[in-house]
């Protein structure tokens, strides 16, 4: 792949990584941008290995995938759900930082692999099998990993209310 074309390419679906990297990481903006940026570096650096008859966002969502999780190895921990008590910083008040903020919360709560699924399929629009794809696994095994994070997220959603 040239350099041209992969500038194109993360020109298109820069903006799908950044919107699956904030839903994976329960709405921590810093931390969604601090992996993309990885993700992208490893993207140009692993650029050689893309086949082009693969969507290249699913290529680039798989890289993401494992970057989190790559991340959550280090750090040693699971992402905690945001706490309405908890104060955030003043730039982070404004309307819109608030309109997803209960999705964001619930889905901080999910099982990686659930959260994974449920942001690729309804988020990103990916099929089951660039699902399964993405996260090494199969389309019968998305199949349930999404009907239980459907059923996770109506209860933690309703919880909230």
């Amino acid at each position: 792949m040239t350099p041209e074309r992969f500038v194109e390419l993360v020109k298109e679906e820069q903006e799908v990584l950044r919107r699956f990297l904030l839903a994976l990481c329960g709405g921590d903006r810093p931390l969604a941008e601090d992996l993309a940026q990885e993700t992208l570096l490893k993207a140009w650096l692993a650029s050689a290995q893309y086949v082009e008859r693969y969507r290249f966002r699913t290529w680039l969502c798989k890289i993401a995938y494992r970057t989190y999780v790559d991340h959550l190895r280090r750090h040693a921990h699971t992402p905690l759900p945001l706490d309405e008590t908890m104060p955030l910083p003043a730039s982070e008040r404004a309307d819109d930082s608030f309109r997803h903020e209960a999705l964001h919360r619930a889905l901080a709560r999910l099982p990686l692999k659930e959260r994974t699924a449920v942001c690729l399929f309804y988020l990103e629009e990916q099929s089951l099998r660039e699902i399964a794809l993405a996260t090494g696994s199969n389309p019968i095994a998305v199949k349930k990993l999404l009907s239980r994070g459907r059923e996770h997220l109506r209860k933690l959603l309703n919880n909230e209310r």
